[in-house]
């Protein structure tokens, strides 16, 4: 029987195939397809499907506007539908304007622009046409990508367009060819979209009215994406393929490890990790590579030089996140070369406890703090709408606004101040004060200025730890989860600035400094500035100081605060640019020698019951590459033999200079 099954399925089979043939051209016939006979039903699918949009609360367009050279970028104009003579609001971005203009399916305006790089909500209360371009060589705009295009006509860029020209086009277009415009156009975004209003004060078309750069990328080098103070941000490397290799990112970096820090350790350098994930083929990797200095490069790129050499002509909101994980250099940077420029009052400056990005968002917390009130929301709605409608609207009040909104943690209140830093309105000054480190892990706390590190007398006191490549000190507590921002993924990269850093103070190649018990509070405003008397047995090293507060052993509100080390500002330096960040150089072994740095500026509160902690260390892995610690002229391209352990020594003359706020005299 089983044989007749056969037999009867085999002839199906034949008869099938021999319908088939009877159905199909041959297919050696020259020049045509083999194709079937029959009639083809009627397609199912339009040739063009059109949205019925009537109950929509918006229109929207997408165009193709026209460059001086002829490229076309592609933007995405989406107006309220009962606006008239109202404002646009500009975002040029390299991360999909659809996208960005696509959130959610639905018929309401503020529904498709939640999140990132959208204040819905601001948006949509101030009627505002909302304009989302994608810049040249991104998604579906022609020309060249190039990571942070320089000015035209500089060294770095031969061609007559930058994202300066490109902006003054594009708002030329926009209105010109929106008729529910009033011509006022205002330009904001975060990070990357965050240098582009940057950019767009540089040679302003007359309609720009207003800029708000959000945690913007300045300069790669010094303190933001890239580098900071010459120690490579490696955990980049996954964002540098993504975006630079193809047009529309569909290139996407691989997970090999549960546990990051595992895979950056095992692929030696960053520069192997770079050629096994095929980075190398990227031009700008490239030029990272043959770029660890701060060499004109850099320096010719960095927006606050940019800017410094003329005054702002365009009314800036600059926006800061005190623990910004990205770009937390970059709005400070620019604030400090733009004011003293600034006599008509046009440049304005926020910053809240936030990430990068955070203001959008809620920011009633981050990671384990609390703050007792939705800070972004505040910002949203009594500094950034107020800013936005009183120079792009017509018939707006003229909203006061303080020249600095600056939110303090650890009191948790919003100040109004008339600059940064200034403290207070009012009443009060800021003097350094020194943080000295002691024996016995002790830090000293004084209220006068401490004289520059110098060479100690012999014999003087230190401490010391032995510094391992094969064992960095991790960033934050293992297993790492790769750089991301899917929180279901356990992807926290956004907030790890406010770990716990109990961890790293409970290892033996970190040093630890801890005041008593404060009794008073201590308020700083400004950027700390670490002055180390450090010695290595290596030819290279890095130092990373974190200024801390730590928690009461007991917070009863908050348990799992108890005895908290939240990091209010750290940073790192590499030591082989000790005595210039544009040439590198060997340390001299064993030899004491003073460093100096500044690390992100703060507004906090050290309250009473608390007390302050300073650690040093002299690795952030996978956070930042390792130094082989033996002195190589590029460490992207250090060979395994190059890695050594060094014995560190930090001696007791050693001080954290602090911006402490007291009262006038």
């Amino acid at each position: 029987m089983n044989k007749i099954v056969l037999a009867l399925t085999g002839a199906f089979v034949l008869s099938a195939e021999a319908v088939l043939a009877q159905n199909t051209l041959p297919a050696s016939t020259p020049g045509v397809a083999a194709s079937p006979m029959y009639p083809a039903l009627p397609s199912e699918t339009p040739d063009e499907f059109k949205a019925p949009v009537d109950g929509y609360d918006y229109v929207k367009r997408s165009v193709m506007v026209p460059m001086r050279d002829g490229v076309k970028l592609n933007t995405v104009v989406i107006v309220p539908r009962k606006a008239r003579n109202a404002p646009i609001l500009l975002t040029r971005t390299p991360y999909s304007a659809a996208e960005l203009t696509s959130h959610n399916e639905s018929s309401q305006m503020e529904s498709i622009l939640q999140g990132y790089d959208n204040a819905a909500d601001v948006v949509v209360e101030g009627g505002y046409i909302r304009v989302v371009q994608d810049v040249r060589g991104k998604y579906g705009s022609e020309g060249d990508y190039v990571m942070n295009r320089a000015l035209s006509g500089s060294a770095l860029n031969p061609t007559p367009v930058d994202h300066s020209t490109d902006t003054w086009d594009t708002i030329a277009w926009l209105v010109k060819n929106i008729p529910e415009t009033n011509g006022k156009v205002g330009i904001i975004g975060i990070s990357y979209d965050g240098f582009l209003p940057l950019m767009a004060l540089v040679n302003p078309h007359p309609a720009l009215k207003a800029a708000v750069p959000m945690n913007p990328m300045v300069d790669g080098w010094r303190g933001d994406d890239w580098f900071h103070n010459g120690a490579f941000r490696q955990v980049n490397l996954s964002y540098v393929l993504e975006q630079v290799v193809t047009r529309r990112n569909e290139a996407k970096w691989y997970t090999s490890h549960y546990d990051d820090y595992d895979m950056f350790i095992r692929a030696g350098s960053v520069g192997e990790l770079a050629r096994q994930r095929g980075v190398e083929q990227s031009g700008f990797w490239r030029k990272i590579v043959a770029h660890p200095s701060y060499d004109a490069f850099w320096r010719e790129q960095a927006m606050d030089r940019i800017l410094a050499v003329q005054p702002v002509t365009v009314p800036t909101l600059l926006v800061h996140s005190l623990w910004d994980a990205e770009d937390i250099y970059g709005a400070i940077a620019v604030y400090k070369a733009i004011k003293p420029r600034d006599q008509d009052g046009k440049v304005f400056l926020a910053m809240g406890p936030w990430n990068h990005g955070g203001a959008i968002g809620d920011g009633s917390r981050l990671g384990a703090l609390r703050f007792n009130s939705d800070t972004a929301l505040h910002f949203r709605q009594e500094i950034l709408r107020p800013f936005l409608d009183r120079y792009l609207k017509d018939d707006a009040p003229s909203a006061q606004i303080a020249p600095v909104s600056a939110f303090e943690t650890g009191s948790n209140k919003w100040r109004a101040l008339n600059s940064w830093p200034s403290g207070c309105v009012s009443g009060c000054a800021i003097a350094p004060a020194t943080l000295k480190l002691a024996a016995n892990s002790r830090l000293n706390l004084t209220n006068a200025a401490s004289r520059p590190a110098s060479a100690p007398a012999q014999r003087a006191a230190f401490d010391e730890y032995v510094s391992d490549p094969a064992k960095p000190v991790p960033y934050r507590a293992r297993p790492i989860a790769p750089y991301g921002y899917d929180e279901a993924k356990g992807q926290t990269w956004p907030r790890w600035l406010v770990d716990d850093q109990r961890e790293a103070s409970g290892r033996t190649d970190v040093l630890t400094y801890t005041t008593d018990v404060l009794t008073a509070p201590v308020k700083i405003s400004g950027e700390p500035v670490a002055h180390l008397l450090a010695s290595t047995s290596g030819t290279d090293a890095d130092w990373v100081v974190k200024l801390i507060d730590v928690y009461p052993d007991q917070v009863a509100a908050q348990p799992e605060m108890g005895g908290y080390q939240l990091m209010v500002s750290g940073d790192i330096f590499r030591g082989r640019y000790r005595e210039s960040l544009e040439t590198a150089k060997p340390i001299a072994a064993n030899t004491a020698l003073p460093y100096s740095f500044a690390l992100p500026t703060a507004n906090h509160v050290f309250l009473p019951g608390h007390r302050i902690m300073v650690q040093v260390q002299s690795s952030w892995f996978p956070l930042y590459d390792r130094n082989p610690q033996t002195f190589v002229p590029n460490i992207f391209y250090a060979q395994p033999a190059d890695y050594r352990k060094a014995t560190q020594r930090v001696y007791h003359d050693s001080y954290i200079e602090l911006p402490l706020v007291g009262a006038t005299r």
